[in-house]
This record gives C-alpha cells, structure tokens and sequence, in this order.
C-alpha cells in the first residue's frame, strides 16, 4: 500500500488521501489481509510499516519534497517483486516506475490536479489498473476496472439528532471550496459560520476571508483533528459546501452526514452521487437557491443522513470492492 508522504498517515488533521490509505489499510488487515504500507516514519498502523522519509514533508520545510517522494516510492518498486499487488494512492509519479516490475498495480485516482498529468496516465493506461473515486471523476480516455467510493469508520462519528445554531465550511481555503461562498451566505442569512480548515491559498485567506472574521458570527478556527471532528460537524445545522470546481469525492460530506447533519452543496462533480438532493441535503446552482434551502433545513430527516452513509458509504463497503478489484486483477496474473 502505497500512501502520499506530504501528511502522516493517518493524518494528524487535514490529510484525506493519507486518511483513506489508513482506512482501507487497517480494514484489509482486519479481513486478514497481510499489508504493509509505505508511508512516513511516524505513521501509525496494524499492518508492518516500510518508512524511508522520516516525517510529512508539510510538517517539515527541511524535508525537499521531491527528494524524498523519489526516495519513497523507489523503496517500493525495489521490493515488488516481495508483493503479489500494488496499489498506489500517490498520484501519477509511481506509473513511471511500473514498467520496471512485473507486480500488478493498481491505482485509485484521488482527482485529476490538472489537465497537464494525464499523459503519465494515458501512457501506462492498461498497464496499471485505474480506479475511480466517483463516476463524475473519470476521464474519458482512460479505462477504469472500477469505482470506489470512499468509506468512513460511521462508529467514531457521533449521531447529533438535534441541528445546531451555526453554519460549517469544512476543508481547505481554498477558491474551489467556495470559503467566500460560504461567508455570504452566513451573512446573508443572518446565521453564525465556523470555517475550519487548512490555509492552502493564503492570497484568497488574506484576500475574501480575514477581513469578514470576527470571532463571534464569522469565525476562523484552523484545521480540525479527528477528537473534535465529530462534534463540530454533528453540531452544525448544516455543511456549506458552495465548491467552485468539479469536486472528485469530498469526505466533509460524508463526514456531515454520519453526523446527522445535510449538506448544502453545489451540483458539481461528485455531489449528486454523495448527496440525495431533499433527502440528506440540497443540491444548488446558485446563491439564491442556497439561501432558499436554509429555510427547508427542517424538512430533513437528520437520521435519514446517518443512514444513508451507513448504507453506501463505510469502510467495510469499501474494503469489499477493492477486494473484488484485487480479485479481478490478480485473475489476469494468475
């Protein structure tokens, strides 16, 4: 198992390709699967750890990034030949290596960060067996042996049944998260908002956020660890997700919901698959419809989120279909 070195894995708070590698790496030891996972020295797992980079480079300044990325997935490829299966989570880099070893590689495809990686993709397209996130995140020239859906451990989310007072943003500032959205939204409505969440654009904080921050109705609280996730997403009356790209998965919404709380989100990539649109949240093309849907908050069934993410979105759903993945893969091998 091959997971991404710029968090821990799992990750400390924000880190959401490092927190699928750990939850899918513990739940394949738990079906009795023998794991071993390549990621940082201080990662924490039931599955043996092969570690090369000594900390999360975003943790680190010292630590290069590029250096130690090349060191970390060459330590895999030297010893393929020691695993029957690969499964990359670390993007593009390591299909560059797969034309070196004879193990079966299968990689999940946390999103597309832009147009100009799909070469390496298209090159080892075959060769490497692609799996999506969400149906809205396949590209049309690569062939996919199947999509996955991410799954969370729902036991560690507290069901809320009760909405709260303030509105939740929920992931990293960023202008594809729709942070500013959000804000007038809040402001609009005449509701508090708490936005919390890493600093990716500090241009875009400095710039649409800071100066609407006050610490009492619009307030900025930072990155979120997984001990006080739960509360403060069980204690929303609702996640605003107004994303301004087509969003590949998107954890905080299914994170919401094990929590009891609807998602209002605009319709762009994988939001119709996560969220039932007047069941577990609304989808929306506008502010207008945003603000509209606050006041049909109270026509949600908070248990009927919860359910809906026991149903179709938990780590046991998740392990069963790369299982059948690993199955259909090594059949062809075999």
């Amino acid at each position: 198992m091959l997971s991404p070195i710029a968090w821990r894995t799992p990750p400390r708070h924000y880190g959401p390709w490092e927190q699928v590698v750990s939850w899918l790496t513990e739940g394949l030891v738990k079906e009795g699967l023998e794991v071993t996972l390549y990621a940082t020295a201080d990662s924490h797992t039931s599955a043996r750890l092969r570690a090369v980079a000594p900390r999360p480079y975003s943790e680190d300044p010292s630590l290069d990034p590029k250096v130690w990325e090349c060191l970390h997935i060459a330590a895999l490829f030297e010893e393929a030949e020691q695993y029957d299966l690969i499964h990359n989570h670390f993007d593009f880099l390591p299909l560059t290596y797969t034309g070196l070893v004879r193990t079966p590689v299968v990689t999940t495809i946390h999103g597309f960060s832009s147009p100009k990686i799909l070469p390496v993709y298209r090159k080892y397209n075959r060769r490497v067996h692609y799996v999506s996130i969400s149906n809205a995140d396949r590209d049309p020239g690569l062939d996919y042996c199947a999509t996955v859906y991410h799954g969370i451990p729902v036991e560690q989310y507290p069901f809320c049944a009760e909405p709260g007072r303030y509105l939740l943003f929920f992931g990293r500032i960023h202008h594809d998260k729709g942070v500013a959205e959000a804000i007038a939204l809040a402001r609009r409505a005449g509701m508090p908002l708490i936005i919390a969440g890493i600093i990716q654009d500090r241009d875009y904080f400095e710039r649409l956020v800071a100066p609407s921050l006050d610490d009492d109705r619009i307030k900025y609280i930072g990155p979120v660890g997984p001990a006080e996730k739960g509360a403060l997403l069980g204690g929303a009356a609702a996640l605003l997700h107004l994303i301004n790209f087509n969003e590949p998965f998107g954890l905080s919404v299914i994170e919401a919901m094990a929590c009891g709380t609807p998602v209002i989100a605009c319709r762009h990539g994988s939001m119709p698959e996560l969220i039932r649109d007047g069941e577990t949240g609304f989808l929306v093309e506008t502010a207008e419809e945003a603000f509209g849907c606050l006041r049909r908050l109270k026509e949600l069934s908070r248990r009927r989120c919860r359910s809906w993410v026991e149903e179709n979105f938990t780590v046991e759903k998740m392990v069963k279909g790369y299982l059948e993945v690993y199955r259909q893969v090594l059949e062809k091998y075999n």
